[in-house]
Formats: structure tokens, C-alpha cells, sequence
């Protein structure tokens, strides 16, 4: 189901995803019915590289939109994508998950997330250095990243190196280096 607001758009899917919700970003696609997934991929409906999600949040960054925000529930999976709002129109929460998503996709790019990138990211002028300076801290007290230990952030101070890192679906913790020197933590 497909709901238009005001200020956002929202997308239901029934059923509890397969996957962990902060995992849409990069995991291999997962079928409920791969008969049918099968035929819509040789009919070329669809694909099969599950690229779906990582070029709509792309598309985001890229118009400078807010974040989308997936959620699951035992019945549901929803993905709200909202209209543009400036950066103090934004929650914490909103300004977390852009800066996880952005890592997210700079690992993915194998490129690092930065200062500077993520000021890209949210149209944060180079003056205002320290707003983006503050999210990044906001997100990594939450827990979503982590500075990366194994490199020295005295290297440029202004351009920290970030880790992506994130639980497999078995629980095993994977490292993966970001470009950002940031690790991000999802326990399934």
C-alpha cells in the first residue's frame, strides 16, 4: 500500500522482513518465494541484485532529502520517505540515520565517509564544520558508528576515518572499513 501525505510518503508491505531493517542498505537480496521471484527475474520485471534500496537512498542524498526511515512490525515492513526539510527541521533521529545511511553508502562506493562528505550530504555550508562535527558524535554515542581504532584520526583531523560494521545474520560481528572511519553496530 502506497499513502501520500503532506510531507511524506508511505510504503506498507505485508508480512515481517526477512532481514534486519538496517541491513536493506547491503545485504543480498532474500526471496518468501522463489518460484515466483525466479519467473519475474527471466521476464525481467525485476532484478536480482537487490540495488533497489541502496539507489532510492542514493537518490535521496543526492536531491539532499531526509533519510528514508524503514520499520518493521510482526505484520508489516514500511519505508517512509519524506519531502524536503532543512536541516533544524530534522529530529535527532533523522539526522542519525542520514549519517548512517551516508557511511553506508560511502563503504559501499569503497569510498570514506567524512566530515566533509557528510556536510556534502546534508548541503552544510564549510563554515558550519562543527554542525556536522555534532551529528557524527550524536550518531556514534547511539551506537549506529564507530571511529575506526586501527587508524590514527590525527591524521587529518578534519576528515575522520569511519568504520562500517554490522552483525551477519548469524550474529557474528564482520568488520568491513568504511572510507568514513565509522563502524556501525545492528544486532538482529
Amino acid at each position: 500500500m502506497i499513502e501520500v501525505f503532506g510531507n511524506r510518503m508511505e510504503i506498507t508491505n505485508p508480512g515481517k522482513p526477512l532481514i534486519d531493517v538496517f541491513r536493506f542498505i547491503d545485504h543480498t537480496p532474500i526471496s518468501r518465494n522463489e518460484k515466483l521471484a525466479s519467473l519475474m527475474r527471466r521476464m525481467n520485471i525485476c532484478e536480482e541484485r537487490g540495488s533497489g534500496i541502496d539507489r532510492a537512498i542514493a537518490q535521496c542524498e543526492f536531491a539532499q532529502l531526509p533519510a528514508p526511515d524503514f520499520q518493521k512490525n510482526d505484520l508489516f515492513t514500511k519505508v517512509v520517505m519524506f519531502a524536503p526539510m532543512t536541516l533544524r527541521q530534522m529530529n535527532k533521529e533523522d539526522k542519525r540515520r542520514a549519517c548512517y545511511q551516508h557511511c553506508c553508502l560511502q563503504y559501499l562506493a569503497g569510498q570514506k565517509m567524512s566530515n566533509e562528505s557528510f556536510r556534502r550530504r546534508l548541503g552544510i555550508s564549510n563554515e558550519d564544520y562543527s554542525i556536522a562535527s555534532r551529528i557524527i558524535s550524536d550518531t556514534i554515542s547511539a551506537g549506529y558508528i564507530k571511529l575506526d581504532d586501527r587508524e590514527s584520526v590525527m591524521l587529518n583531523p578534519h576528515c575522520p576515518l569511519l568504520e562500517y560494521k554490522h552483525t551477519r545474520l548469524q550474529g557474528i560481528i564482520r568488520k568491513a572499513k568504511c572510507t568514513s572511519g565509522l563502524q556501525a553496530y545492528h544486532s538482529l
